[in-house]
């Protein structure tokens, strides 16, 4: 893993207990994304924050920049050791990576429908290395109601959208609308185009992706 530099930010809690079986997660994390493409040059910020967490999994990542991402666990969460010993850090590693690849491409992006389209296309990304099934969030709103709610394709190209409310469901929407929306428009779109490359995975457009979505009936133009 000589490829990724770990750096562990102990100050708010000690990770001496987890420390061997993080760092395997981390090469093994390496050794997948190898399959599909070079692993990346990245660092890694480690650290522990009780209550800083995904509470259904006890970890949380989050990528900064093309190079750099984070990886916040909470071992007081009794959700963390089934997340480590299950493949649920593994996932969520790779999740990450994907970000920061797409970060050194087109970018994460500023839109709703850019975020939408970077997130499902992380999701996928793991599913389509680990054979995963969806992620809780991934598989929040059921199909139906995304298609009997459909989304208003101005509202994917407008950069002021609250992200906390699509994502999070802080707002009027369901809790992890967008990671399911963003989910779904990926998997659609994979399916009608096949079989692609890691450039592909990386660096394609999100306009691309959004046009399979009209299509589909699940963002629709709206008079």
């Amino acid at each position: 893993m000589d490829r990724w530099t770990l750096h562990w930010l102990e100050a708010s809690g000690s990770l001496d207990e987890y420390r061997a079986e993080v760092i395997g997660e981390f090469d093994t994390a390496c050794k997948t994304v190898s399959r599909l493409l070079t692993p990346p040059r990245l660092d890694v910020l480690i650290q522990r924050v009780p209550g800083e967490t995904i509470p259904e999994l006890g970890l949380m990542g989050r990528a900064y920049r093309s190079t750099l991402f984070s990886m916040t666990l909470d071992p007081d969460n009794p959700n963390w050791l089934p997340s480590l010993r299950s493949g649920a850090l593994h996932r969520q590693i790779v999740h990450e990576v994907h970000h920061c690849l797409r970060m050194a491409g087109p970018g994460y992006g500023w839109t709703l429908g850019e975020a939408l389209v970077s997130e499902g296309l992380a999701g996928q990304f793991v599913r389509h290395l680990l054979g995963s099934d969806p992620e809780p969030w991934e598989n929040a709103v059921s199909n139906a109601d995304l298609l009997c709610n459909p989304v208003d394709l101005q509202a994917l190209e407008s950069g002021y959208y609250n992200h906390s409310e699509w994502f999070f469901g802080s707002g009027a929407h369901p809790k992890w609308l967008g990671y399911t929306l963003g989910y779904q428009m990926v998997g659609r779109w994979l399916a009608s185009v096949g079989d692609i490359d890691g450039a592909t995975w990386i660096n394609v457009p999100a306009a691309d992706i959004i046009a399979s979505a009209l299509e589909e009936g699940i963002v629709v133009l709206k008079p």
